[in-house]
Formats: structure tokens, C-alpha cells, sequence
């Protein structure tokens, strides 16, 4: 999925993709729409049984990815969601750490969710998680929480399972823009209402 980047693509690398993998599927936006709008259209668009998404630098290890699969394969639960532990945030800027911190208490105090640590980007679910995950409407990177909150609300019983996660020693982390943030508290005010409406 290309969210209305130019950079770095070219019809070339999309043509030899999709003559060399099997069951890769190219689908771009000319506008950014956002990350969970995009995630959204890719899980919707998948053909498989089981769906996996991560962020666009991959900076999970890969025994952390096949980890995930391997336990939906073996159906050990629906939807399975990527934690991070103290291990993690030693590689992450201080502000990120504050940042987390902050949102995993308002997570927990106030929307009461199964599990607190919501931003992590990698999850993977079968179809019964599928359908939940496509009605969130959330189009930035909150995405996230909102799923976990729409799980924590689903009528018929999903089960969900943390999956400890770790970061490839490699990854840098960009600055984060204070127009982002701003975005951000819009919409878990969004999501907080939501669930005091419900």
C-alpha cells in the first residue's frame, strides 16, 4: 500500500514485484489518507485467512513477526497484539518513552481495554478479527486503540492474546511533530466519546 508517497517508486520496482512474488498486490492513493485508513483498505483488499501489518520500516524483529504468525496459525487466539517491554524503550527518545507512558494511563483509566499498550505496530488476526478491525473509522495512527476498543465492546466472543515484541537494534525514530500529537488527541476524544455514549 503507497499512502500518496513519490518518493522512491517506480513503475519498474512495481512491475518486477509483481512478476516475481506470487500473490503481491500493489494499491496506492494519489493523496495521503492517513495509516489507518491504508491499513484498512489492505486488510480489506487480503485474500488470506490470516492478516498481519506492521509499520512501513519494519523495525520488528523478524522472530517477532514469525512469532505472531506461527501462534495464528496454530490458533492460539483471534487477535494477537504486539506489547512492548521495558527492553524496547531502551533504544526509544525520551519523549516517545513520556508520550507512551502517557497514553497507556489514559488507555487504561479510561477506556478500561485488556491490554494498555495499544500503539505497537505490529498485530496480526484472523477473519473473525477481520471483520472487527474493518469497522474502525479511525484514519490516523490511532487506528489502533480504536480496534482494541471495538474488541473490548464485540458481542461475541474474541479472543486476544499480547505477544512480547522486539525491536531490530538498526531502527532510528523520527521527531515527532506537534501537529501529529494534535491529531492524535483528536482522536482519542473521538474514541474516549464514543465509549461514554455506548
Amino acid at each position: 500500500m503507497n499512502d500518496g508517497s513519490t518518493r522512491g517508486i517506480h513503475p519498474a520496482d512495481i512491475k518486477f514485484l509483481q512478476e516475481n512474488l506470487t500473490h503481491f498486490s500493489y494499491l496506492h492513493h494519489k493523496v495521503n489518507q492517513g495509516k489507518g485508513f491504508s491499513v484498512r483498505r489492505g486488510v480489506q483488499a487480503s485474500l488470506n485467512p490470516f492478516c498481519l501489518y506492521t509499520d512501513i520500516d519494519f523495525p520488528y524483529t523478524l522472530e517477532s513477526m514469525a512469532k505472531i504468525i506461527n501462534w495464528l496459525m496454530q490458533a492460539e487466539a483471534d487477535i494477537l497484539v504486539g506489547v512492548r517491554e521495558t527492553e524496547y524503550y531502551a533504544q526509544v527518545p525520551p519523549i516517545r518513552i513520556k508520550i507512551s507512558q502517557v497514553l497507556q494511563l489514559l488507555t487504561k483509566h479510561l477506556l478500561h481495554l485488556p491490554i494498555n499498550d495499544t500503539q505497537c505496530g505490529l498485530k496480526g488476526f484472523n477473519q473473525k478479527g477481520k471483520q472487527v478491525f474493518l469497522k474502525t473509522k479511525t484514519n490516523r495512527y490511532l487506528f489502533d486503540l480504536e480496534f482494541i476498543y471495538l474488541i473490548s465492546k464485540a458481542p461475541t466472543s474474541l479472543s486476544i492474546q499480547p505477544v512480547t515484541v522486539m525491536l531490530k537494534p538498526e531502527v532510528n525514530f523520527s521527531r515527532m511533530d506537534i501537529k501529529i500529537l494534535l491529531q492524535e488527541s483528536y482522536s482519542f476524544l473521538k474514541i474516549l466519546f464514543r465509549s461514554s455514549v455506548e
